[in-house]
């Protein structure tokens, strides 16, 4: 759920943005819209994340909070990603996840025939998954990339399995 301080700060800066309309500073009205814009867009990247699954009994997750910012330059959209490391640090993933990207949308084609990429097709539920090269990918409703790095081939399945592809296929719906 969004924290209540930016819902705050996005309503304040609509009304913000409405009062400077009405008395003609539409300049500074652009500039109170797309500062309740850039909110709301945490609001959504944050709530993005809740697709990532917790770590396992007896790893540690790091969630990588920069990643939006490395979106903005590859034409946007929303990412979450994380780290999974075992208690001694011998086993790690990593999981990465991009929504409504025009670069994901683009190589649609390529996610979902695996063997132009070298790889092989398994299936989760529903879900096709790409596995191969210590990597395991899935394009969810043609909009949604989800990466699991490292591991072997057992672990990547595993960790696909525990993503809830339609609720994913939900999101920003």
């Amino acid at each position: 759920m969004p924290s209540l301080a930016l819902a705050d700060d996005v309503t304040e800066s609509l009304q913000a943005a409405m009062e400077a309309y009405e008395a003609g500073d539409v300049p500074f009205a652009l500039e109170e819209l797309d500062f309740a814009r850039q909110k709301m867009l945490s609001m959504q990247a944050e709530s993005f994340q809740q697709f990532l699954p917790d770590a396992p009994d007896g790893w540690f997750r790091e969630v990588d909070t920069e990643m939006a910012a490395g979106l903005a330059m590859m034409g946007g959209g929303m990412g979450a990603g994380a780290e999974y490391r075992n208690d001694g640090g011998s086993q790690y993933y990593s999981i990465t996840m991009m929504a409504d990207n025009p670069m994901v949308v683009s190589m649609g084609t390529m996610f979902t025939n695996a063997a132009v990429m070298g790889m092989r097709t398994e299936r989760i539920g529903r879900q096709r998954v790409a596995v191969g090269d210590g990597q395991a990918i899935a394009l969810i409703d043609n909009r949604i990339l989800v990466q699991v790095e490292g591991g072997d081939e057992d672990l990547l399945l595993d960790v696909m399995g525990q993503i809830d592809f339609e609720a994913l296929a939900d999101f920003g719906q």
